[in-house]
């Protein structure tokens, strides 16, 4: 119970925050995929941590899509070198945060890079991934 509330304050602090760009005018461009979203209801929201920043402040990019088909692609553009990881809710209902119930479980779908499952708060290590020189196209299942 104590980790599903600390999902629900971590998660939704996450994406109540309004899209951040970033500075840096040189890197790849990191296209992220989620197919089969449940239905086409509101939007699919994203953000992209390095180690220090994650689930703990402001991502370093947000971003959110409609969903077309029940398919969301976005890109995150100007990535520097260094290690990330993402993280995704479905916000069905749009409104800008992720939903649980009195229980604590989340109502909304979420998923991390590198698709890693776990019963408690996101994990930094195993959703990481490496940005070197070339663009990099991920898919995360929700």
């Amino acid at each position: 119970m104590k980790n599903l509330l600390l999902i629900a304050i971590l998660i939704s602090s996450v994406f109540a925050t309004a899209q951040t760009k970033n500075t840096t005018t040189e890197g790849v461009t990191i296209t992220v995929t989620v197919d089969k979203v449940k239905n086409n209801k509101g939007k699919v929201l994203f953000a992209l941590y390095t180690e220090d920043t994650f689930m703990k402040r402001q991502p370093l990019q947000a971003v959110g899509s409609k969903i077309e088909e029940n398919k969301v692609t976005v890109t995150f553009t100007n990535v520097p070198k260094g290690e990330y990881a993402i993280t995704c809710v479905h916000d069905e209902n749009d409104n800008g945060q992720m939903d649980f119930e009195p229980s604590g479980m989340p109502k909304e779908d979420y998923g991390t890079s590198n698709n890693q499952l776990s019963y408690g708060p996101p994990e930094f290590g195993p959703s990481k991934f490496t940005v070197k020189d070339a663009d990099i196209a991920l898919k995360i299942v929700l």
